[in-house]
């Protein structure tokens, strides 16, 4: 059974004209986290027939799921071992989507820290990033990669240390690939906000920024991280259109052309959440962030990838196509997850699991690690998978309260990272 097809797919068949889309709300919808007991198959035959909106793909140990209002009595039926994410979904959703009104730049002519305090619309995240360059116009720029499907900018920022630009190897953050990730565009927000506001007055930031040029790009997904904005804040994947079916959507991160064709690990649906493509790198937004991570690899090469998720907690490295192969470097790698983990925790407790991606987690496919290590030969590339774990943190719809703290332990992290590498 695709749990994904009995909600979803009516869901996206009036996206030809969006203007005509109603806002999907989730009012009175429950969600659950179910204890699959090793038995996923199980529980989802137990489902069939509901109507429910999936969260997880890792279905080993347990079954992230929402229930729509009119099936929560018969799912409660069937006396699941579960634990209540949502209460009410729609109305957590209404809560933590009030974006709060960009404050502007201080005295010092940098963005507010109260910007962290809350999620925000898309310009004016735009004007954050313009902001927060302005300030610092002799290290950085900001840069686009190219358009996406609607034309939206895919832009991001550059910074570099005294040895000027472009001098020094990349170091190379993505955010949002998956449009309901909301915390993700906040955490490399603050990280790009720190390099910056300390780079004059901090030694140990100093000399990483004197080390790489690092680029960063908040907003991989700008259609579909509008349309949560607009329509529906459960969306995962880009907006792009295909004439073979009334489904809308690629998941971004199984469209890389490395390792695309191998199965197990994306789906040939195009209703479904990890849909990969028609062909390997078919995207517009794939298309151009390929060509620019080549132009890095030609350059001074890339020393550190990041493409930064939620939820669950994971530091993951390399494969996510074959659990059983390791890449040349892997105990270093190893190491250094484990350091990284070390020191988020030391903020507030938070517990981040290490491993390979496809043995930690799940089997991926065409995904962006994978091609930053095999294809543009990245010496580390992970995949974060920010706060928090689950059942007791809202999933996809993280309090905007939990902003800042994630932001910070996630800045303890990469300050450990960055001198350790």
């Amino acid at each position: 059974m695709k749990l994904s097809v009995i909600l979803l797919a009516p869901l996206v068949l009036a996206t030809a004209v969006p203007k005509q889309e109603r806002k999907i709300t989730y009012d009175g919808y429950k969600a659950f986290r179910i204890s699959t007991e090793h038995d996923a198959a199980a529980v989802k035959e137990k489902l069939a027939g509901l109507s429910v909106v999936p969260f997880n793909f890792n279905t080993e140990e347990h079954l992230d799921i929402a229930i729509a209002p009119e099936d929560i009595t018969a799912f409660e039926a069937l006396n699941l071992t579960a634990e209540v994410m949502h209460e009410d979904l729609g109305a957590d959703i209404a809560k933590h989507e009030t974006f709060s009104a960009y404050e502007g730049v201080t005295a010092q002519a940098i963005p507010s820290l109260t910007w962290f305090n809350s999620y925000h619309a898309y310009a004016d995240h735009m004007q954050f990033f313009n902001d927060l360059q302005g300030a610092f116009t002799q290290n950085s720029e900001i840069f686009t990669v190219g358009n996406s499907g609607q034309g939206r900018s895919i832009f991001g920022i550059h910074l570099w240390g005294s040895g000027g630009k472009g001098s020094k190897p990349a170091v190379y953050f993505h955010g949002t690939v998956h449009a309901r990730e909301w915390i993700t565009a906040k955490v490399v927000e603050y990280i790009t906000y720190n390099l910056l506001v300390q780079y004059s007055n901090n030694t140990a930031v100093k000399t990483v920024l004197d080390s790489y040029d690092f680029y960063i790009i908040p907003f991989v997904n700008p259609d579909g991280f509008v349309y949560t904005q607009t329509t529906n804040r459960l969306w995962r994947k880009n907006r792009q259109t295909r004439t073979s079916s009334s489904c809308v959507g690629t998941d971004m991160n199984r469209n890389w052309p490395y390792k695309w064709e191998v199965t197990g690990g994306a789906s040939t649906d195009p209703c479904d959440e990890t849909y990969k493509g028609q062909a390997a790198g078919d995207t517009t937004e794939i298309k151009a962030l390929v060509a620019f991570t080549q132009t890095l690899k030609n350059s001074k090469g890339i020393k550190l990838f990041i493409d930064w998720h939620s939820y669950g907690q994971y530091i993951l490295t390399p494969w996510g196509y074959d659990c059983s192969l390791k890449p040349a470097n892997h105990a270093r790698q190893a190491s250094l997850a484990s350091g990284l983990a070390t020191r988020i925790a030391q903020s507030y407790g938070t517990r981040f699991t290490t491993g390979q991606a496809c043995a930690a987690l799940y089997a991926t496919t065409g995904d962006s690690t994978d091609y930053l290590t095999g294809a543009a030969l990245a010496e580390f590339a992970w995949t974060i998978e920010l706060r928090p774990t689950g059942s007791s943190g809202g999933g996809f719809v993280l309090p905007a309260a939990q902003i800042l703290a994630s932001a910070i332990e996630q800045w303890e992290g990469m300050k450990y990272l960055l001198a350790a590498m």
